[in-house]
């Protein structure tokens, strides 16, 4: 069948939205895991702020003419993250899968990104496949943890929502961590006021663009990284990413009454530096 490939539209988001809610669906009800979209309208509304943002960058694929499946790259850093992919089920085991992480690969290469990142499902043994092939580096297991808010707070440390002048503090200690920052989205976020930043002393010691799915946040202890998940009035999306490996602060939220959802995969390709800090990934990376 003659495939092709395009630049995502505004007017692609009904029928984008309904395929990524039909193939998640479909992927997690087989694994019997939670569904990642409620509904076909959250996945259609996240799609249309994706395809509306200028900082993402979104592919479709077409079959014949009809829209087969879809993916985006995140653009807005030195690293670029990749997703959401989705493909029909109906046109699945056809190579477009490949040919869409070709196209926004190809993306980030052409903008002079210095890697590029996303984070897989672990129970879904194809994507994983895939992604290996493309020459993406399994990273780090994630936890994707959900509950009640937890209204806890520590002494010492004052949390409060993030301010234009915190920008450059906040970006610093991205850098600190993982040497680079997340500049585009923190501006956004603070713009929003979703940012929180925690004050350890008097001086900023992490940041968060909010607790959940599409979040992330940077800290130097992981003391500053509870005192931001503990301030959450909710845990936005089906949860939040926490790397598995951070033993106390898995454990601390375990002890809290948070329950694990699933095991998910960090993958890289490009700079990556080992973490010198705590902090918690989006979905995206």
């Amino acid at each position: 069948m003659a495939l092709g490939l395009r630049l995502a539209r505004p007017q692609d988001a009904g029928e984008l939205g309904r395929i990524l809610f039909s193939a998640f669906q479909t992927l997690a009800d087989r694994h019997n895991f939670p569904r990642d979209f409620p509904s076909v309208e959250i996945a259609t509304d996240l799609l249309s702020m994706l395809i509306a943002a200028p900082g993402f960058h979104g592919v479709v694929a077409e079959e014949e003419g009809r829209i087969a499946g879809s993916n985006f790259i995140d653009l807005r850093s030195s690293i670029a993250g990749i997703g959401p992919i989705s493909v029909s089920p109906q046109a699945q085991n056809r190579g477009l899968g490949r040919r869409l992480m070709r196209a926004v690969m190809e993306e980030a290469e052409a903008r002079n990104a210095a890697g590029i990142r996303l984070v897989q499902a672990a129970y879904h043994n194809r994507s994983l496949s895939l992604y290996t092939s493309l020459g993406f580096v399994t990273r780090e297991p994630l936890s994707l943890l959900q509950g009640p808010a937890l209204a806890v707070s520590f002494p010492g440390y004052e949390l409060r929502q993030a301010e234009a002048e915190d920008r450059n503090a906040c970006n610093e200690l991205c850098r600190k961590v993982h040497g680079f920052e997340r500049a585009g989205e923190v501006e956004e976020k603070i713009a929003a006021g979703e940012a929180v930043v925690v004050l350890h002393r008097g001086r900023i010691t992490g940041y968060a663009t909010g607790i959940g799915f599409f979040a992330h946040a940077v800290a130097e202890t992981n003391r500053d990284l509870e005192a931001l998940i503990a301030s959450a009035a909710a845990f936005s999306g089906p949860g939040f990413l926490l790397p598995t490996r951070n033993y106390e602060v898995f454990r601390w939220c375990l002890d809290k009454g948070l329950r694990l959802v699933m095991q998910m995969t960090l993958m890289t390709i490009g700079l990556y530096n080992e973490p010198q800090g705590a902090y918690l990934p989006s979905v995206l990376y």
